[in-house]
């Protein structure tokens, strides 16, 4: 896998890109103006679903999810461009493998939502409070969520063992 990631950004230049004396730092700082538009919106509406911000329309907050989306696609893109640049330092690492976990399980949980409870937060008034259900999923989210940054942010601490990989 390290080989195949490697090879990848040879031949796509992202290595070379990354490698410059710019590249690591301006893609470090779109993935943190990405981490601002997801977190900033979704996690707004997630707020609003656990009660904070009584008066603000639910449907008004989910315009804002596109918005969120485009921050989350920079993440993955830049986010791809650091594993691919540094495989070993990612796929080895135990900061690295929770944070991608927290995303299946923010993604599955996001999924839960837009099945089971989106139009009926939509149609909840501003005063009013949602389903239990939706509370659940808006407080997995922010743990979710919350879980994913902390972990980015300790991919940086960690230099791991390479017997720590799950799939190796």
């Amino acid at each position: 896998m390290v080989e195949i990631l490697s090879n990848f950004a040879q031949l796509s230049g992202i290595y070379g890109i990354m490698n410059s004396p710019w590249g690591w730092p301006i893609a470090e700082s779109i993935h943190f103006f990405g981490l601002t538009l997801l977190i900033g919106t979704v996690g707004v509406f997630d707020l609003r679903m656990i009660g904070i911000g009584e008066g603000i329309a639910y449907a008004d907050l989910h315009r804002l999810v596109p918005i969120g989306v485009a921050g989350y696609l920079l993440n993955v893109i830049t986010g791809t461009m650091f594993l691919v640049t540094a495989p070993d330092q990612y796929l080895f690492n135990p900061a690295f493998q929770t944070k991608l976990l927290f995303m299946l399980l923010a993604g599955i949980n996001m999924l839960w939502f837009y099945a089971s409870c989106l139009a009926q937060v939509r149609n909840t008034g501003a005063t009013l409070s949602v389903s239990r259900r939706a509370k659940i999923i808006g407080i997995i989210s922010l743990l979710s969520w919350s879980i994913i940054i902390v972990c980015g942010r300790l991919i940086t601490y960690y230099r791991p063992p390479y017997h720590w990989c799950f799939w190796c």
